[in-house]
């Protein structure tokens, strides 16, 4: 099974899409997406994450330099759709629709493995300030979330069965 992160891009401005084949059951990516201890070591410092894992919860984000987010929970439906809006613009501010985009995270069974699509959209319907452009815009998002699907994939397959 093939590893590799997809590095095609959607040409709308308004969305980031990825996808990744995982050498890891559907419940096993779940768990590294959605349980404190997994996101804090993908996503964060590596310490444990809050995680409120409901709609309407919150996510707490710590992504260093760039800021630590309380991203809101949209949708949870495990092991197959995970999404969060997070206002990656507004550190410190609670997602919310208006400063935010949409993050879903979609696992699909593929064999013995998984394959994980992402999707970040909703970067047309929000204002970027000027500062947080470098790592607030659709730009480096894309970027980023080429980094971070392969951190999800190494880390899925990295964690013990």
């Amino acid at each position: 099974m093939s590893t590799s992160a997809s590095t095609s891009a959607s040409a709308s401005d308004d969305r980031v899409e990825r996808e990744v084949s995982i050498a890891a059951p559907p419940e096993r990516v779940w768990a590294v997406l959605t349980e404190p201890e997994h996101v804090g070591s993908w996503f964060g410092q590596g310490e444990p994450t809050a995680v409120d894992l409901r709609p309407g919860g919150i996510m707490f984000l710590d992504h260093g330099q760039y800021g630590q987010f309380r991203t809101t929970i949209v949708k949870v439906d495990p092991p197959h759709h995970f999404s969060y809006r997070w206002a990656s613009a507004y550190p410190g501010e609670v997602a919310e629709e208006g400063n935010s985009t949409l993050v879903e995270f979609t696992l699909t069974p593929e064999g013995e493995g998984t394959r994980l699509r992402v999707v970040e959209s909703g970067f047309a319907d929000i204002v970027i300030p000027e500062e947080r452009r470098d790592v607030a815009s659709k730009e480096s998002h894309t970027e980023g979330w080429t980094d971070m699907v392969g951190a999800i994939r190494d880390y899925a397959e990295q964690r013990d069965a």
